[in-house]
């Protein structure tokens, strides 16, 4: 028979769960403990990522998802975070929605995932996004500038990553007024939110400076005819909110009819390691093929928020070419590289913070928590009333051969009317930031 003290105190838990279950039934109350916990064991917490590792998103993404894994790789071989291991699980969606669907519902329910981290896309992850909120998935780190991702009201449980398209149209924008007054615009740009974002923002700073507007579809390899109408519109500048293969693709076909602008790009498409390869790979068996790829990139126009790969002198890329060494060798250290690096830096900074009692519950309410400082630029936000992300951009120009030229130091602002300023930041080196257990990341 057990002592009257330990019935007493099984009595007072059961009374205390009672009390703060709001009066569920206790298989109604094991149910919510199992789906708070699901994807973590005493090992282990598994989480998941849809990634184009084929279709026309995937020359420019598919390493997005092994930079991560580099990172994860390194914890990993360290001893992992509170004696867990992070397990990654990357379904291929192939840039295409009714894919992204099957691949979440594979996460969700046979993989079983704690969360979801850096989904890739702005039509695919829109197709997925009401599952994972009505699943309680943490949505983490979204890899798309979309504004959607930031509606906490709607998805409590979704979090914007990199800036959203409106902030980094509107730093471009008034840049490109600042410096290039007079010159006329023209503007190419992926017919899904990316346009229309895009254009919110650019247009707070050109408006009849901007003579054309060419859409495509991701879907469809081809801009011979709208990179003819950016040349007959007369612009000289050709700001394109284009992932890379279709600014490759762009500026190819813009030298190819002797149109030679200012090409401005957008920190998710302006991998110019990336662009360089495709460009080569586009211009096999045309009169292009004998000229060096990488002049067709050398001045190109970027804006960024995370440390370049080209910007070796910089602690985290420093760091971060480390581990791509050691983890990721055989393939090339690109911009995305880095991307995805960052996000299982912060993801894994998210984990050291809650500590051994991890539950998705308590990972959201750490995230509301803290403030975020890490290898990005910018300051970054997530708290209860704003899941925005990272929020401005610098402004750089590519030199072959050389680091990249930063032409406007990084600046923030908002994705409506509000000003675009400068800020402080406080960035910590690598060695100052805890990844795992008992040491620092560096």
């Amino acid at each position: 028979m057990r002592p009257l003290s330990t019935i007493a105190s099984a009595l007072a838990v059961a009374v205390l769960v009672s009390s703060c279950s709001g009066g569920r039934t206790a298989e109604e109350e094991a149910a919510a403990l199992e789906a708070d916990t699901r994807g973590v064991s005493d090992d282990a917490v598994v989480i998941g990522t849809h990634q184009p590792l084929t279709g026309p998103a995937s020359p420019g993404f598919r390493h997005v998802s092994t930079g991560a894994r580099a990172v994860f790789d390194y914890i990993n071989d360290n001893g992992g975070i509170h004696g867990r291991r992070i397990e990654y699980q990357v379904q291929d969606d192939a840039f295409d929605p009714a894919q992204t669907m099957e691949a979440t519902e594979t996460l969700i329910e046979d993989q079983e995932i704690f969360a979801m981290l850096g989904g890739l896309g702005t039509p695919t992850h829109e197709a997925v996004i009401d599952d994972l909120n009505e699943e309680g998935v943490p949505d983490l780190f979204v890899s798309s500038g979309a504004l959607a991702w930031d509606q906490p009201e709607v998805y409590p449980y979704s979090y914007g990553f990199q800036v959203d398209y409106s902030k980094e149209a509107k730093v471009q924008g008034s840049f490109i007024a600042e410096n290039f007054p007079g010159d006329d615009v023209g503007l190419l740009y992926q017919n899904d939110d990316v346009g229309p974002s895009s254009h919110a923002g650019i247009e707070q700073y050109l408006t009849e400076e901007i003579v054309a507007w060419e859409s495509y579809d991701p879907g469809v390899p081809e801009l011979a005819g709208q990179v003819a109408e950016l040349k007959a519109s007369g612009a000289d500048i050709a700001v394109c909110y284009c992932i890379p293969a279709f600014l490759g693709m762009a500026i190819l076909e813009a030298a190819s009819i002797g149109y030679t602008p200012q090409w401005v790009a957008p920190s998710f498409g302006g991998d110019v390691e990336i662009i360089t390869g495709l460009i080569e790979e586009y211009a096999e068996g045309t009169a292009a093929e004998d000229v060096p790829p990488e002049s067709f990139t050398d001045g190109l126009i970027i804006t960024a928020f995370l440390p370049m790969a080209a910007q070796r002198e910089d602690p985290w890329t420093e760091f971060y070419l480390e581990i791509h060494e050691e983890y990721n060798e055989g393939t090339p250290f690109t911009d995305t590289t880095v991307y995805g690096m960052v996000q299982a830096t912060l993801f894994a900074q998210l984990l050291m913070e809650v500590g051994t009692d991890l539950t998705r519950q308590n990972l959201v309410d750490t995230l509301h928590a803290n403030e975020w400082a890490g290898p990005g630029l910018v300051p970054f936000v997530a708290t209860e009333d704003d899941h925005s992300g990272y929020s401005g951009v610098m402004v750089v120009r590519n030199r072959t051969g050389e680091e990249p030229e930063v032409l406007q130091e990084p600046m923030v602002t908002d994705s409506d009317g509000g000003e675009i300023l400068p800020f402080e930041l406080e960035r910590p080196t690598p060695d100052e930031v805890a990844l795992f257990d008992g040491a620092s990341g560096g």
